[in-house]
């Protein structure tokens, strides 16, 4: 086991003055289109989407960005968000998550961190503070946080961790950054075992060799006690029939769509399930947030 958390937690590839993200690179493009479906589904968030029913899908874009919602409110569950918390959100892309809290809750200072810029100027056009929150979006690196000591009651990381250059490093600097008590919530997608895989392409630098029980052995060593451990795999597969059709509407390399079926093929095989997980920092005062039900991030 020491030797899988050392492989899982190596570095990527480092990223600080450039950052290569050709994904963000298309939808940017998309976004800039009158009408285009990619607004719909993805102006506002970044990442998979939630059904709680896969079943009943409606394979829209409009339903898409719904689902995306939903799964930003499942992972604020799982981290217990309130009224009048500080929370960090790292990696948060177009800022759909600062937006939903900004939305929802009262008195909170939030703060959208991210390395690449384009996504920050976005997130500020798009994101304005409601009388009473303090809503702010800045630069910095998810593995050495530009903040001080035992500052947030909440780190959020959603579907943006496998990005990191080092998966402990930043489980480290979320520790540091957290109050006695607070919480780590974030969603990855978890092999069922170690496996190596790690590549650079159209999604940008992925890492995807961290198991959950690597995840549980680096939270202990770094300070965090494992809280939530949910299996959202059903729930989210929905997202990659919706993305085969965009890519095909919009006429996608190929390149571009063979990588969404291998993730979707190694979905389908058991390889990776797509996990909800959450930390607290230290036992002492901490609820035990695996009782909290669906929705409490509204």
């Amino acid at each position: 086991m020491a030797n899988e958390s050392v492989r899982a937690a190596r570095p990527v590839q480092q990223r600080h003055a450039s950052v290569e993200l050709p994904y963000i690179d298309r939808l940017l493009a998309q976004l800039d289109e009158e009408h285009s479906a990619y607004r719909r589904a993805f102006g506002r968030h970044v990442h998979w989407g939630y059904w709680p029913e896969p079943a009943r899908v409606a394979h829209t874009p409009d339903d898409f960005a719904a689902a995306a919602q939903r799964l930003t409110d499942e992972i604020c569950s799982a981290a217990g968000v309130h009224d009048g918390q500080r929370i960090l959100d790292v990696g948060c892309g177009f800022g759909g998550t600062i937006a939903s809290l900004n939305e929802h809750l009262a008195g909170v200072d939030l703060t959208g961190l991210n390395i690449d810029d384009r996504q920050l100027a976005r997130a500020r056009e798009m994101v304005v503070s409601r009388p009473g929150n303090c809503v702010r979006f800045q630069p910095g690196d998810a593995c050495a946080l530009p903040f001080r000591d035992a500052c947030f009651d909440v780190v959020l990381a959603v579907e943006s961790i496998f990005h990191f250059r080092d998966r402990l490093s930043f489980l480290r600097e979320a520790r540091r950054v957290l109050r006695p008590g607070g919480c780590l919530a974030l969603s990855d997608f978890v092999p069922i075992r170690y496996v190596h895989f790690k590549s650079s392409s159209f999604y940008g630098p992925i890492n995807l060799r961290c198991s959950a029980a690597v995840y549980r052995k680096l939270a202990t060593e770094v300070g965090l006690a494992p809280r939530v451990h949910r299996d959202v795999t059903a729930q989210t597969m929905p997202t990659y029939r919706f993305l085969r059709t965009l890519e095909r509407l919009s006429k996608a390399p190929l390149s571009v769509r063979a990588q969404t079926l291998l993730l979707e093929g190694l979905t389908r095989l058991h390889v990776l399930r797509y996990l909800i997980l959450s930390f607290a920092a230290g036992d002492a005062q901490h609820p035990d947030l695996r009782a909290l039900p669906s929705g409490t991030a509204r």
